[in-house]
């Protein structure tokens, strides 16, 4: 398969890119993904925890997680604002994935391929964001629960029918999760653990191999 073929796959990142990326399937089922009416009227809770979220501009920790067929992996993660992300998978995975800022590239090392989407066109342009604003027509749905808050973020100018869902901690405000659902209805989720913030992180970290990529 030519680059150039991986990178006009089109906006179905979760299905082919982000098969490995994934953790615990939500528990909540469809009627939280569900757009709903009051999905623009947000409370002030949710928007203060999606707030918390967002200030945290540097993240590092471990994942655990699963992929649409069941198939789980593991490995660490880095996070920094705006747009920037790498997962590192632990062996056997011979998956990688990173955004620059701009790029998001899936690399499998052992068939040596590469998946190239631009981060705007990909739900992970909401969850990296500086700012995640729930009075957006972004909001598909909240739900406050005494152990759980979940937000639904999707933008169909953006990538069609996918979401993106993240899970919070309503006492620390803390992310536990979040789950990609595709245009298939497919979900790929990532559970986060053992996480720092704010953290210094080398720019190199983030760094794209397009000389890899491009076959150089």
């Amino acid at each position: 398969m030519s680059n150039d073929h991986k990178a006009s796959a089109g906006t179905d990142i979760t299905r082919r890119g982000f098969v490995g990326l994934t953790a615990l399937l939500l528990a909540t089922g469809p009627s939280v993904l569900a757009p709903s009416p009051a999905a623009a009227q947000a409370s002030g809770t949710a928007q203060r925890i999606a707030d918390h979220f967002s200030s945290v501009k540097t993240m590092m920790g471990e994942f655990v997680q699963f992929g649409p067929r069941g198939e789980q992996t593991g490995g660490k993660f880095y996070i920094s604002r705006p747009g920037k992300i790498r997962f590192n998978y632990e062996d056997p995975s011979p998956m990688r994935v990173i955004s620059d800022g701009r790029t998001v590239v899936i690399g499998n090392r052992k068939l040596k391929t590469w998946d190239v989407y631009p981060l705007s066109k990909t739900p992970l342009k909401l969850l990296l964001g500086n700012r995640i604003d729930l009075s957006a027509r972004m909001v598909r749905g909240v739900r406050e629960e005494s152990d759980l808050t979940t937000i639904v973020l999707g933008d169909r100018n953006m990538f069609g029918t996918s979401t993106i869902t993240m899970m919070f901690d309503p006492k620390t405000y803390d992310l536990r999760q979040w789950t990609i659902r595709d245009a298939q209805g497919k979900d790929t989720s990532v559970m986060i653990f053992n996480v720092k913030t704010g953290v210094q992180l080398d720019a190199k970290i983030f760094k794209i191999p397009f000389d890899e990529i491009h076959g150089r």
